[in-house]
């Protein structure tokens, strides 16, 4: 079976700084793949190499079992975009914003503004459709912007994180579109820094750090790599912190962190926090929080990678935005 996207040792520099250092992957046709990674690691990049607004400078990719480089145009017939920011234009209105991409496509203006009034109330959009993008919320241009993506019907859809900076309430609207989306044989590459994003929505996950990838596997897979589960402990005297840190050392058998003297591990047996509290209760510890939940994106980082999602080379990260809209 062709896969609907494969990427193959894609290397991509902008001057002194590489982006990219040998990505690769595949993508059945009707799933979804989550990527994660922190800001600066690759996604975007990964994303406009794949979506032909840049080429690699080495490896090679398909898409629709075209290449990206030498079939750009049959590539770009198969695809939408979403990028991280709502590209909409926000002086015309709902329904002129997606007659006129429409058109662009080259669909006659009757068939232009069916597909919009389709996609708009499709996207619950119809109330608003006479009005300027300007007057919207930002959930609502994030749909708008999505149904853009969407007029041509494309095969194949990146979505380059398309919830950033939105509520909870229009995150989970945006979940229940791309949902629907699969359902009807959609591809979709999904970019996130949100572990539960992924958790909704990703048939399978790729972890990219400084332009790599680093694992890759469903989500319970690559919780199960952070320990699966996160025990957390806070005393309530500070002096008190390297004892916990001790005793969860020797319970859970690593080095646990310490963060603003919450002290922290991964563990794989629920017997520990017991365990725990009863060696704590013997050394006269007094605990003020004790808490075993669910491993986050932050943890399983830091057990991929040894840092944090928050750690990454800004700099670096700015050099690749701004080469890359020149390319």
């Amino acid at each position: 079976m062709t896969h609907a996207i494969r990427a193959d040792g894609l290397v991509k520099r902008f001057g002194e700084t590489q982006a990219l250092a040998g990505v690769s992957f595949t993508v059945e046709p009707g799933t979804v793949l989550g990527v994660l990674g922190p800001n600066g690691a690759g996604k975007t990049t990964t994303t406009r190499i794949l979506a032909t607004l840049i080429e690699p400078t080495a490896g090679t990719a398909e898409v629709g079992g075209y290449d990206v480089v030498r079939q750009a145009h049959q590539v770009r017939q198969l695809i939408g975009l979403t990028g991280q920011y709502a590209g909409v234009d926000e002086m015309l209105t709902g329904t002129e914003n997606l007659v006129l991409i429409g058109r662009l496509l080259g669909l006659p203006r009757r068939e232009a503004k069916a597909r919009a009034a389709e996609l708009l109330e499709r996207f619950e959009l119809t109330d608003a459709a006479d009005r300027a993008a300007k007057t919207y919320s930002g959930g609502m241009r994030r749909r708008l912007d999505l149904a853009a993506s969407l007029v041509g019907r494309p095969r194949i859809l990146f979505l380059d994180e398309p919830t950033t900076g939105l509520d909870p309430r229009s995150r989970g609207g945006l979940w229940d579109i791309v949902r629907g989306l699969t359902d009807d044989g959609v591809t979709v590459l999904l970019t996130t820094q949100y572990l539960e994003e992924a958790d909704q929505l990703a048939d399978d996950i790729i972890v990219i750090d400084r332009g790599r990838v680093i694992a890759q596997g469903s989500s319970d897979e690559l919780k199960a790599q952070a320990g699966g589960r996160v025990l957390e402990v806070r005393p309530v005297r500070e002096a008190d912190q390297a004892t916990v840190a001790r005793v969860v050392a020797d319970l859970t058998g690593g080095a646990p962190e310490v963060r603003d003297g919450l002290v922290s591990a991964p563990v794989t047996d629920p017997a520990v926090m017991p365990a725990v509290v009863r060696r704590l209760d013997e050394a006269g510890v007094a605990v003020g929080e004790l808490t075993l939940r669910k491993a986050s994106l932050d943890e399983v980082f830091f057990a991929l990678t040894g840092h944090h999602t928050d750690e990454v080379d800004k700099a670096a990260d700015e050099l690749i935005e701004n080469e890359g809209a020149r390319v």
